[in-house]
């Protein structure tokens, strides 16, 4: 099992498309065990975005992140990052392919609607700046079974 962070940006929260995007998650058969809606503030934003805070594009990026509510999702399941990633679909979304979340529903490259962490590193990294390990709830799912063969 893997673990990944997922954002839903504050274009998502306020175009109401909140439980449209976690209900993708859930039917693909990844669990979510830790959600919270928080207020993303200047010093969250600049440990998050860490890579980016010295790029000139970075404070749009910032007032955009600190603009409204997140929705911050602990995402599991077996290769949860890959999975993830390519169901939310290319940055930009007049990019991205159709299906996929950015796809469907997005077409700008700053409010893509959605996060994803990009890899096992930053996965790690950015789970741990947003959650607490007693925050966590991982559970095995009743359909499991029916999900995926034992020996996958």
């Amino acid at each position: 099992m893997e673990r990944t962070l997922v954002l839903l940006k504050p274009d998502c929260v306020q175009r109401r498309l909140m439980g449209r995007i976690i209900s993708r998650f859930e039917d693909k058969g990844l669990n979510i065990i830790a959600m919270k809606m928080i207020r993303v503030t200047q010093e969250l934003a600049r440990k998050h975005y860490a890579e980016h805070v010295q790029k000139a594009w970075y404070p749009s990026l910032e007032e955009f992140i600190t603009s409204g509510p997140v929705v911050a999702m602990v995402v599991e399941g077996p290769e949860a990052i890959r999975v993830v990633r390519d169901m939310v679909g290319a940055t930009n979304g007049l990019n991205a392919t159709p299906g996929t979340i950015r796809g469907d529903f997005g077409c700008s490259r700053q409010m893509n609607l959605v996060h994803a962490s990009d890899g096992p590193e930053s996965a790690a990294r950015e789970l741990a700046i947003f959650f607490r390990e007693e925050e966590l709830c991982p559970y095995t799912p009743t359909i499991q079974s029916w999900l995926r063969a034992k020996d996958e």
